[in-house]
Parts: C-alpha cells; sequence; structure tokens
C-alpha cells in the first residue's frame, strides 16, 4: 500500500444546474459540470466567467478614497510637484510599482520611486525614506502594494507637509493610519463589489480612475504578473484582467516581459498562468530576495531590447543563487526538525530562527517546510550584531496567520499580511515568548482534522475518458490559478505499466498507466523517489491534471499527477542478495523518508533456528520467528514491545519451513501495507515438486525394488534421484508421506518397505497435503514475478480473514 499524501474530497454536482448550464451557454457537459461543481451555476454568472470583458470590470470609483486620490494627482500634476512611488519588493509590488512608473509617464509627471532593501530595511514604509524624500522636493507620496498598516510613518510624512495616498490590498488593522486618501477594497466601510484585487490590481484601477479608456491596453501584462504572483483568487475581476494580460504578453508590448519569458523557457505562442507562476514570478521576486528589487523594476520599465535582456539574464542568475540558498537554509531547519518529528514532538505551529539566514528567502523556506510537515511555520533569520529577527508566515486552513500574530503584536516590532501568508520583526529575546504565544493560540483554534491537507478533486474518470477533445474543452475554464484550479480528476485502478526516474538526480516521475486496454502516460513531478515504493504492476489510484504532451508534431494527452495511492499490498522483490541486512537497512533508511514508517511499524521475519537471532547484524530490528501456533512470535525485546497489530512493513529475511507458518503468520499481521522478499533464492536442484499421484507410484515402485527387506537412507536417496531426477529434498518429503500412510518404515537410518501396508489413499496423508502447500509456496515465493507473488498473497490474507 501507498497513502495518499492528502485527503481526497471529490465536489458533487448538480445535474440540473449542469445540464442547464450546457443548454444555455451551448457548452460541453464535461465544462458545464465542472462550473456547476464549483459553484458556477447561474448561467449569467458562467457567461460572465467563461467570456467576460474589460467591459464587465467595476467602476474604480466604487474604491472608497478614490475621488480623493484622483484630485489630489491632478493638483499635483498641475502644479508640477514631485511625486515618490512607494512600492514593496515582492512579485506584486514590483509589478505595480511598474504600473505607477508607466502610469507617471504617460501623465508627464514629475516623479521618483522608492523600495526598501528587504533585508537591510524589511517591509512597509520606513521613516528614513520619508525624510530624504522631504529633503529632495517631495510632497506627494503614493504607496503601492504597503501602507495600510503605516500609522506612524504617514503621521510623520504629514507632520511634514507630505500627502500620502495609499493603494493596498492586505488586511486593513484596526487602527487606520491618517492618510489623504486609502483605496484598499478590503477596507470595512469600502462597498467595491470585489475584495481580492491583488496590489497591483488596485494600482490598476486607480491608473483607469485617472486615464479612463486611454488607458494602455499592454497594462494588463503588469496586473496579470502581480495577480498571479501574490496568489490572488483568478475569479472575478482578476480572472479578466489576467486572460487578458496573458493574450497582451504573447506579443507584449516591453521588452523586459519578452526577455523574461524567453529566460524562463517560453519560445512564442500561448502565455499561460503557469508561466507566468514558475517562470516569471520567481525571477523577479529572487531580484528582492537576493539582492534589490529595483532591477526587476528596471527590466519591467525600459525600452531599450537590449538592457532588458541583460537584466533577465540578472534576474535568472540570481534565482539560481536563490534556489541554492533556500536547500542550504531548509536542510539547516531539518536537522532539529527530523528529530522532533521523528519523536512525536513536532508542535501545532512550528518556529525556525538561524542566524545569518537570508531574510529574502525565508518565506519559501517557510513553505518548503510547511509542505514537508503541514504545520503553521515561521522561518525567521536573525542578525547577529543586533540581534533583530525578520520572518515570514506560512499558514493551513482552520488557523487565521494574520490574526495570530495579532495576537501576539505586544512582542513584535512589525507585522502585516494576509489570511494564509504574513511577515514579522522582533527582537532576539522575545523569540521564545513568540513561539509559547503562537502555539497557545493555535492550540485553541487548531483541530486534529485540520492537520489532514485535503484536495478536492473535481470528478472521477477513467482513462477512457483522457481524450485530446476533452482536454481541449477542459481549457475553456483558463486561466487557472488560485480560486480556479487546473481541473482535477480522480482516476482509480490504473495498472502501473512502467515506471522510471527523470530529470536532474532522478527527481521527477514519469508512470505509463493502462486501464481496460486505454494507455496514458503520466509525469509527478517532485516525487522521483516515490519509484521505490511502486512494485511492478501496482493498481494505483491518482488524483491528476491533464494537459497535450506536444513533441515532433504528434499531440497526445499526458496527466500530471497531484497525488497517488496503492490501496492493495505491495510485494518488492530484493531476493538473492548477497547481503540481505545490509540491504534491509538501506531499505528502512528510503522508507523513512516516504511513510509512516518507524519504531513498531515493520517486523523481520526468520526461522526459529535462524543464525540471525544470535549475531548483532539486526539489532533495533523487530525480530520476529514463524509459529506453527500463533503465526509469529516476539524474538526479541522490540518486537515484544511493539506487538504486531502495527506492523504495516515485513522483510523476509528467510522462508518457513511449512506453509502452515505462512498462512498463520499473515494471519497474524493482519494490516500489512508492504512486504519486502530478501530471502535467498533456493538451488534449482533442491526445488519441490507438486506431488501427484504418478509420481508417488514410481516412487513406491522403486522403494519395493530397492529396499523390500530394508536399506540405508541416504543411499536409497541416491539411487532414486539417479532414477527419477526428484531432489533430495522432495524425495526425503515423499518418504515422510509414505512413513505417515504406513507403507514404509524408518528405523536407525534403514528403510523398509512394508509388506502388507493399509490401503489409504494419499489425499488422507497430512503430510501429502502439506507437501502440495509447501510446493506451491516455494515455487511462488522463490520464482514467481512479482505480480504473481501479489496476487497469490491478497489471496491468502483474504482467506486468512
Amino acid at each position: 500500500m501507498l497513502q495518499p499524501k492528502y485527503q481526497w474530497n471529490t465536489l458533487s454536482c448538480d445535474r440540473e444546474a449542469a445540464d442547464l448550464l450546457a443548454r444555455q451557454l451551448d457548452i460541453p457537459p464535461l465544462v458545464a459540470s465542472l462550473m456547476a461543481s464549483r459553484g458556477l451555476d447561474n448561467p449569467q454568472e458562467a457567461l460572465r466567467f467563461l467570456k467576460g470583458t474589460m467591459e464587465d470590470l467595476h467602476d474604480p470609483f466604487l474604491l472608497s478614497g478614490m475621488n480623493e486620490a484622483v484630485s489630489r494627482i491632478r493638483q499635483a500634476l498641475d502644479r508640477n510637484e514631485r511625486i515618490l512611488i512607494y512600492g514593496d519588493y515582492d512579485a506584486d509590488g514590483v509589478s505595480s510599482t511598474a504600473l505607477m512608473i508607466h502610469l507617471m509617464r504617460h501623465l508627464n509627471a514629475d516623479y521618483e520611486y522608492y523600495i526598501p532593501h528587504r533585508s537591510k530595511e524589511g517591509y512597509g514604509l520606513h521613516i528614513h525614506a520619508l525624510e530624504q524624500a522631504k529633503e529632495r522636493g517631495i510632497t506627494l507620496v503614493v504607496t503601492v502594494d504597503t501602507g495600510i498598516s503605516a500609522v506612524e510613518q504617514i503621521a510623520y510624512a504629514t507632520s511634514v507637509g507630505m500627502d500620502v495616498i495609499v493603494t493596498d490590498h492586505h488586511e486593513p488593522p484596526p487602527v487606520l493610519p491618517d492618510a489623504y486618501a486609502l483605496i484598499n477594497p478590503k477596507l470595512a466601510h469600502c462597498p467595491y463589489p470585489f475584495k481580492g484585487l491583488a496590489g497591483v490590481g488596485v494600482a490598476y484601477k486607480l491608473a483607469v480612475a485617472l486615464l479612463g479608456e486611454e488607458i494602455p491596453p499592454e497594462w494588463t501584462e503588469l496586473a496579470a504578473l502581480g495577480t498571479i504572483a501574490d496568489l490572488m483568487p483568478l475569479v472575478g475581476e482578476n480572472r479578466v484582467l489576467v486572460r487578458y494580460g496573458l493574450q497582451s504578453m504573447a506579443t507584449s508590448a516591453f521588452p523586459g516581459m519578452t526577455a523574461l519569458l524567453k529566460t524562463a523557457g517560453w519560445k512564442s505562442g500561448e502565455v499561460t498562468a503557469t508561466n507566468v507562476a514558475f517562470g516569471l514570478a520567481p525571477r523577479i521576486n529572487a531580484s528582492g530576495r537576493m539582492s534589490h528589487a529595483g532591477r526587476a523594476v528596471e527590466l519591467l520599465t525600459t525600452h531599450d531590447r537590449e538592457e532588458a535582456e541583460l537584466a533577465a539574464l540578472d534576474l535568472d542568475i540570481l534565482n539560481k543563487q536563490r534556489q541554492g540558498l533556500v536547500e542550504d537554509i531548509v536542510q539547516e531547519a531539518l536537522v532539529d526538525l527530523e528529530t522532533k518529528a521523528a519523536e512525536g514532538r513536532l508542535p501545532d505551529v512550528i518556529v525556525v530562527a538561524g542566524e545569518g539566514w537570508n531574510v529574502g528567502v525565508v518565506g519559501i523556506v517557510a513553505s518548503k517546510i510547511l509542505e514537508r510537515y503541514y504545520r503553521p511555520t515561521l522561518v525567521l533569520g536573525i542578525n547577529p550584531e543586533t540581534g533583530e529577527c525578520k520572518g515570514s508566515a506560512r499558514s493551513i486552513p482552520g488557523l487565521d496567520i494574520y490574526e495570530a500574530l495579532t495576537h501576539c503584536a505586544d512582542l513584535l516590532d512589525h507585522f502585516g499580511g494576509h489570511t494564509a501568508a504574513a511577515g514579522m520583526s522582533l527582537p532576539r529575546e522575545r523569540l521564545a515568548e513568540f513561539d509559547k504565544r503562537l502555539n497557545d493560540f493555535a492550540s485553541a483554534a487548531l483541530r486534529p482534522e485540520h492537520f489532514i491537507p485535503v484536495m478536492q478533486n473535481d470528478l472521477e474518470c477513467s482513462l477512457q475518458e483522457i481524450t485530446l477533445p476533452i482536454i481541449e474543452q477542459l481549457e475553456l475554464l483558463a486561466p487557472f490559478g488560485m480560486a480556479n484550479p487546473c481541473p482535477r480528476l480522480l482516476i482509480r485502478g490504473a495498472k502501473l505499466l512502467e515506471c522510471r526516474q527523470m530529470g536532474k538526480d532522478g527527481k521527477h516521475l514519469r508512470l505509463t498507466l493502462g486501464q481496460n486496454g486505454k494507455t496514458v502516460e503520466a509525469v509527478a513531478f517532485g516525487k522521483g523517489e516515490l519509484a521505490f515504493l511502486l512494485s511492478e504492476e501496482s493498481e494505483i489510484d491518482i488524483v491528476a491534471e491533464a494537459g497535450i504532451n506536444e513533441w515532433n508534431g504528434s499531440r497526445k494527452p499526458q496527466l500530471m499527477i497531484q497525488d497517488l495511492a496503492v490501496t492493495h499490498l505491495q510485494v518488492y522483490d530484493y531476493r538473492g542478495f548477497r547481503n540481505p541486512v545490509a540491504k534491509l537497512d538501506e531499505l528502512k533508511e528510503t522508507l523513512a523518508k516516504w511513510t509512516s514508517f518507524g519504531p513498531g511499524t515493520a517486523a523481520v521475519m526468520v526461522n526459529s533456528g535462524s543464525p540471525q537471532l544470535n549475531g548483532n547484524d539486526l539489532n533495533g530490528c523487530s525480530l520476529w520467528v514463524y509459529d506453527r501456533v500463533v503465526g509469529a512470535s516476539p524474538a526479541n525485546s522490540e518486537s515484544e514491545k511493539a506487538g504486531a497489530e502495527g506492523i504495516g512493513t515485513l522483510f523476509i529475511l528467510e522462508l518457513p519451513e511449512m506453509p502452515v507458518e505462512w498462512n498463520s503468520m499473515l494471519a497474524l499481521f493482519g494490516n500489512l501495507e508492504r512486504v519486502f522478499l530478501l530471502h535467498p533464492k533456493t538451488p534449482v536442484r533442491e526445488m519441490l515438486e507438486p506431488p501427484s499421484r504418478e509420481q508417488f507410484k514410481g516412487v513406491y515402485a522403486l522403494l519395493r525394488k530397492l529396499a523390500p527387506e530394508g536399506h540405508r537412507e541416504d543411499e536409497l536417496v541416491a539411487a532414486l534421484k539417479a532414477r527419477t531426477k526428484l531432489s533430495g529434498r522432495m524425495l526425503g518429503l515423499t518418504l515422510d508421506v509414505f512413513e505417515e500412510l504406513g507403507f514404509i518404515e524408518r528405523t536407525s537410518g534403514i528403510v523398509t518397505v512394508a509388506a502388507s501396508p493399509p490401503k489409504r489413499p494419499l489425499e488422507s496423508s497430512t503430510r501429502y497435503r502439506e507437501l502440495g502447500l509447501l510446493a506451491e509456496m516455494e515455487h511462488i515465493l522463490l520464482h514467481a514475478p512479482v505480480p504473481q507473488i501479489t496476487e497469490w498473497m491478497q489471496t491468502h490474507i483474504q482467506g486468512a480473514s
């Protein structure tokens, strides 16, 4: 068995609503079903979702503060005032800053921009930056993607004669800054219908309010970039902006956008949300994480193609450096966390901090640790000189991390963010109390079910239904992203035909799956090591996204696996290894990375007289011996303590002497998920054969001829081997059957054939029946292929239960 990483929930669908959508909108039934299951069951809303245009966007003046902001900016233009654009260093902030620069250029404004340095200054408005702006003659500050929490800083700006217009989308704090204008759709008093705008979306609305229909269409590219990068929901206005922005990117008017796309591997044609999320966004973010976000702003605002290509190359190099740095910090953080996890001491909220950790990448590190342990995670870098801790948080559904930080506000110098992600800073000496306070808050909010990640599936289907026309129909729902994910398909019982690792260091997995004659290739990114856990011809359940693989003019369906499971017992073939104990240790180490493998979950099987019982090679293993009565008996302290109930993994170092021991053992370990065969292979000359009446009749006839008055058993067996070509083991067990039936007598190594044997059928012999079962067991477990062994074992387990 292989347990899925997520709990799978398949959405329900109102068939009547889906049929209505299909008829009224003239869309494929599959698309209608998906829309209905996602709550888009109103035909008018569904039509806007599928075919919404820029005309469907809301009036920007519905945003509270917009009238005041537009009037003040126009006044600044009329008076030739100098304007400061104050942005943020992430991809949303960079996109917002770049859009505002294009706006100011369009308006012929006297402007400059400022983005704080991520590690040296941190998030938000800073008084020292405002002081410098005042000295340079700035009289109006327009913030983008920041400012909603800057009460003290905006108060300072006002006191020295600078007006501040805040455009932001972060959660508003209880106390708002006294700015000239506050534009944020999440303000409690704001009537704006759509609350999900990114920072760049709010900036775009300001640009529309100032320019109206004159707004250049290519600015939607910047809105799309920031919206996707900041993981905003791709519904409502965001969906329209992103769709138009992606269309524009394919023939972008921004040299920097095209240069960055090509650096990220895009060649030509359609630009997708995936291109942006995994190609553009990480490189834009790398600028602020590893250096200064100004380089990314230059990329998005230059008109010079050569300059754009150089900037794109710089960001690509920074991104590669960022990747290496993230991996180093993750490994450092895992040293302590792995120990806690193994001992069951992981807290509800993980808080890790390290001296010198680059605060520009701690958010990514937090995401990776959360993905591994599925706990709200905070990662902080500690300045060794000042003791200041700056960090980022990532959370799970069930814990509003912004609310949790608000609960700890008195310990923090600064914090801000969303429900699922946030940033904070605090002194080192408050870190322990901060950790405790967070976990106290979380213990009251989180329940056991919150720690089980859930994956929503859209519908269940078979491989036969994964066709090119179906996949093309699904594309009607694009662009995909937050709140509108790529449709996830649940497919059960696909047979694994081929499994291989691919990519650098075998990081990814490529599978060939078959079902009722249909074959489909599937790829699982980042799951390469799972190849070890997928036994030959396993039946696999998968949750996957469907795509089209185009190569050399050929187009065929391809599945991108999001999660997978095997619901039956799996058997793994390591028979005949020269050093099975060393292989066992290697297998245990690998299992610990991918399953709930741990103390009390595995058993090692040997015979009662095994030399392994006297050595030290298996110290630390839960060691068991075959027992005909109870199936298996504990053979050391580890097995006595663990018991049989929790055993999910079985390592077979030796086969039992009799099949009854094997069957009883399977019955004892009733929760087996996987069996590793590590026993030696018996030489062919010692193989048993399924007993038959003709075979026994022939051996008996020879016995009557060779030993009518007694014969040494060893000499007799040698003579029988020469005449029958049966193995010595087979002949010895045959003699056991004859002895039980009274056909022969054994005395002091001498075999004598009974002069008047009783008339008893072979089938009445217990040993005859056991010999048949033993021959079958050995043939299967020694030489059969894995699929046959798996089927045989499942049959025996079902019979035992």
